[in-house]
């Protein structure tokens, strides 16, 4: 007989009453007040104890009725005949063994019906000559009336409370020894823990506050808490290049504009390159105090659980010793926390890093491709972290760390709007006094274009500000001049006219500290340094100081010591270390000492070197007229000896944009140069292109018109004149408004973010002929001025930077056909969507996460293509299905699809046109088919998928595009065996 059957007629409403005689009842409470100290089943059944009600006979009675109650009905017997009462016997032993049990009804509901039925088979005598029918029976009929028995024990008054007594005690026991592992052996995660609580309290003292160079006022301090000094800037990669203009970019085509702080929640690697002083060690911090902090600013919550490692290059190689395993990391970084052992390591296996790895170009050249392979064994070693690489842009070729999987990203220059919010900040942290200067300064930037030349950067920002209110309103003309003002300013005015006496003990003019300052550059710009061994920078000024005639009667002990913490140029990163404030003031004091010394040779030799190329230039503004002239004649002739074209136009792009800080130099000279620079027109790549704009507005009498150019010329010196940057292209630029190449146009409407709004808007984007353009909006400031243009672009980018309001304007008033849109935020406004009527390309750009639905989505609209960004909508991928004219659906972004996943797009039915990564199809459930797909595009690495695996999915597939790392698509066609055709 089956155990199901058996179970089924033992479930009977007779056979609860019968086997509820085997227990007698109890009053309320627990039963804590018993004699005994635990209640044990002997006390529990009817046939033992004082309160007894049944005798061994009634049990064998019992037993005898279970027996008869499961054998009714029909159906063959499942022991033979004349067993019968030897199994009632034993049947009945086996439950007069509940008296005989060692436990109370809580451990024995714990134990559970088949444990209880085999510990009173343990306990009964065992069966005496029963067949093996028999005992099968025996053993399926003592489990279910072992089941009755345990539901009884549930249904008593005490057993809740009982099993709620048992159940705190078992608690308490188990709290009281965990506790006790605790105290004798500390957990290696619990030190982990309290090790990252300390550490990151210490990198939010160290790195939350901002040095401002240049505020010394009355009663204000030097430094600001850095989420007050902070300004976001844009990172911009490699422009994407225009196809199909609806189509969405794919992923390997670069980001075109991204906050430079975000960037890390896009990309697991990034390579940041960006000028002296556009702040990329201080992106640096603000990366560094996001992650420690407890509370984030706006975006920043994709470091959540994230812990920072802080790498300065010029610091981990200044003895030129190997550069650090993670053991390592924070003793190499002066970090004075010792963390347990193996921590770095546990943290980085977790994939829990964020590795800041700044200034790749503060290291000599030939020590790059070392740091490159040490890099390179960290990421082999450790998955799942993020990695920002700083360098300046030309220290490291491009695609330098690309075969590593990095994106690569370059810090834009301020925009107007940045540089207003800049100044305001600055003047807010400086204090009233600095109040009045705030509104005249913002005019002047507007008004006087060689002051918003040099505002480009926090650096020169900062200066800007210090000098404008240091001088009382009024500014010096030129990038030398401005350094030899905050020069002055920094060493010889701050204190006399803050009346600070002699606060070192001794006092020492401009002019003899630059003399011994330059010293220390000097000797780092000739050595590839940046920091140097605080002993070794004594020993220099104590070289010194006896030709100082000022400096000469005093112990050069002294004189360092007021050099290091009275000048404002110098401090101490460390203990025993020295290095400049910032590394432009080295390079310009470098240069000074180059020119009169006289080395010119010394800068003709490192023309080529990237660390030398601010040195070189503003060598040329310290030089007088024949060494000007000298030094110019000599790149001329180092680029005709360079060994390729790349160094050649390094050298001569290098030779004119010296040209931008020359004091006076005879015009043939002059001529002769940019006669030379012609050499570059028109440029041949985007590389050339982005070099020459550096010559700034001197190239644009260089650029050749747009008439008789051929497409890629004019892509390129468009490319070129773009990034100049000058007011003085938007006429030029304009010229280009209406070409017929859909990538000259393009670059146009990227190069928005460049100039002015309103002026190259009126002049620029105004004309542009909209044929298959896409329109790159990237600030409130743009999506309001094409608005003000009565502008209606029908393919629009927005980034996450348009506010929700003014994106909601502009997206009623255009009702664009293709969109590319990126939001920020948790939840983001996605609201503006719904009203439109014609969109027929969508792609969203949300951060991994937001939380949305597919409700969002316009469904009035003929939408056919999507994108889905790196969240799942809240209500799931099949929820699309309501959009009726959805035929392609693009993944690439999207998160990992999962089995789930593959089951809710396989709903949707519409969708003709499928992109995804190749190792998406592996947790493809088997036996599932999108019956729908006829057109596959994969994205994949070096390893092409299994063809046959894809027309398994897809049986009705007929095209597929293999998209490889580089963006090379190849169209394969699938086995023909596979294929269905309609």
């Amino acid at each position: 007989m089956e155990p199901a059957l058996i179970g089924t007629r033992l479930a009977s409403a007779a056979i609860g009453p019968l086997l509820r005689k085997l227990l007698v009842s109890d009053g309320p409470g627990a039963g804590l007040t018993a004699p005994a100290d635990k209640v044990r089943l002997s006390s529990l059944v009817s046939f033992r104890g004082e309160r007894r009600t049944l005798g061994e006979k009634d049990v064998r009675r019992l037993a005898g009725t279970l027996v008869e109650r499961s054998l009714s009905g029909d159906g063959e017997r499942p022991f033979p005949a004349d067993e019968t009462e030897a199994v009632t016997d034993t049947l009945a032993k086996t439950l007069l063994a509940l008296g005989d049990l060692d436990m109370d009804d809580v451990q024995a509901v714990r134990l559970g019906h088949r444990g209880l039925a085999r510990r009173l088979r343990t306990a009964a005598p065992p069966p005496d000559g029963l067949s093996t029918d028999s005992a099968l029976y025996l053993e399926s009929l003592t489990e279910w009336a072992c089941l009755h028995i345990l539901e009884f024990f549930t249904q008593r008054s005490t057993f809740v409370a009982r099993s709620l007594v048992e159940q705190t005690r078992s608690q308490a026991e188990l709290i009281a020894k965990v506790d006790e592992v605790i105290r004798r052996t500390p957990r290696a995660d619990s030190r982990d823990t309290d090790f990252e609580r300390r550490y990151l309290e210490h990198l939010a003292k160290r790195h939350g506050r901002l040095t401002i160079y240049g505020i010394d006022l009355h009663h204000s301090p030097d430094r600001w808490p850095l989420d007050l000094a902070y300004l976001s800037l844009e990172a911009t990669g490699e422009a994407p290049v225009p196809g199909v203009i609806d189509e969405p970019l794919a992923p390997h085509q670069r980001e075109q504009a991204v906050r430079a702080d975000l960037a890390l929640a896009r990309h697991d690697k990034v390579l940041l390159r960006g000028l002296a002083g556009s702040g990329k060690t201080t992106l640096v911090q603000w990366l560094t105090v996001s992650a420690a902090a407890e509370t984030r600013a706006e975006g920043m919550t994709y470091l959540r659980g994230r812990i920072p490692f802080v790498l300065p290059l010029r610091a981990l190689t200044r003895h030129g010793e190997r550069l650090p395993a993670p053991d390592r990391f924070l003793p190499a970084a002066g970090c004075p926390l010792t963390p347990p052992d193996g921590w770095a390591d546990r943290v980085l296996a977790a994939g829990r890093g964020v590795v800041l790895v700044d200034g790749i170009d503060e290291i000599p050249e030939a020590e790059r491709g070392r740091a490159r392979e040490w890099l390179r064994g960290l990421l082999d070693t450790y998955e799942g972290n993020r990695w920002l690489v700083t360098s300046r842009p030309t220290a490291v070729r491009d695609d330098w760390l690309a075969p590593d999987g990095f994106t690569e990203l370059t810090l834009s220059p301020m925009t107007r709007s940045e540089v207003a919010t800049f100044v305001r900040r600055w003047h807010r942290a400086a204090g009233p006094e600095a109040e009045p200067y705030e509104q005249p300064l913002l005019d002047a930037l507007r008004t006087t274009e060689h002051v918003a030349q040099l505002a480009t950067n926090p650096l020169m920002c900062g200066l800007i500000c210090a000098l404008h209110r240091d001088r009382r309103g009024f500014l010096p003309r030129g990038r030398k001049a401005l350094y030899e003002a905050a020069l002055s300013m920094l060493l010889a005015r701050r204190d006399r006219e803050r009346d600070m006496g002699a606060p070192s003990g001794l006092a020492l003019d401009e002019a003899p500290q630059i003399q011994l300052i330059q010293r220390l550059a000097y000797w780092l710009t000739l050595n590839g340094r940046t920091q140097l061994d605080r002993a070794h920078a004594e020993s220099l000024v104590r070289e010194a100081v006896p030709a100082v005639q000022e400096a000469a009667h005093h112990p050069p002990e002294a004189v360092f010591t007021h050099l290091l913490h009275r000048s404002g140029l110098l401090r101490e990163p460390t203990e025993d270390t020295v290095d400049f404030v910032h590394r432009t003031f080295q390079d310009h004091l470098a240069a000074k000492a180059l020119v009169d010394r006289w080395d010119i040779g010394v800068l003709i030799r490192h023309a080529a070197d990237d660390q030398w190329e601010d040195v070189i230039r503003m060598a040329v503004g310290h030089a007088r007229p024949r060494e000007c002239a000298e030094i110019l004649g000599g790149l001329l002739e180092a680029a005709d000896a360079a060994p390729d074209r790349r160094g050649r136009l390094r050298i001569l792009v290098l030779a004119a944009t010296a040209l931008d800080h020359v004091t006076e130099v005879a015009p043939s000279v002059r001529q002769t140069v940019l006669d030379r620079a012609t050499e570059l027109v028109p440029p041949r790549t985007t590389e050339e292109a982005q070099e020459l704009g550096k010559v700034g507005r001197l190239v644009l009498d260089l650029l050749p018109p747009p008439e008789g150019l051929g497409d890629e010329e004019a892509v390129m010196v468009v490319t070129a004149a773009s990034h100049t940057g000058a007011d003085a292209a938007i006429p030029y630029l304009a010229r280009f408004a209406t070409h017929p190449e859909l990538r000259v146009r393009s670059q146009l409407i990227w190069s928005w973010t460049r100039f002015e709004t309103r002026p190259y808007g009126e002049e620029v984007v105004a004309r542009l002929d909209p044929s298959r353009l896409r329109y790159f909006v990237s600030a409130d400031e743009q999506a309001e001025e094409l608005l003000r243009l009565g502008l209606r672009p029908a393919l629009l980018e927005i980034t996450e930077n348009v506010s929700d309001e003014v994106l909601a304007r502009l997206l009623a008033a255009c009702d664009p056909l293709t969109l590319r849109l990126r939001r920020g935020g948790r939840r983001p406004d996605l609201s503006a969507l719904t009203g439109l009527t014609r969109l027929e390309s969508l792609a969203l750009g949300l951060r991994p996460e937001a939380d949305w639905t597919s409700e969002n989505l316009p469904s009035r609209a003929p939408l056919d293509h999507l994108q889905l960004p790196e969240t799942w909508p809240s209500d799931g991928p099949a929820a699309l299905g309501r959009l009726r004219s959805l035929t392609s659906l693009n993944l690439w972004k999207a998160p990992w699809l999962r089995a789930d996943i593959w089951t809710e797009l396989a709903a949707l039915t519409t969708v003709h046109t499928l992109s995804c990564d190749r190792s998406d199809l592996a947790p493809c459930p088997a036996g599932l088919v999108l019956e729908g797909v006829r057109t596959l595009r994969l994205l994949h690495d070096d390893q092409p998928p299994e063809l046959g695996r894809v027309a398994t999915v897809f049986p009705s597939v007929e095209r597929i595009e293999l998209v490889g790392p580089n963006g090379v698509i190849q169209v394969v066609s699938p086995p023909t065996a596979h294929r269905r055709h309609p």
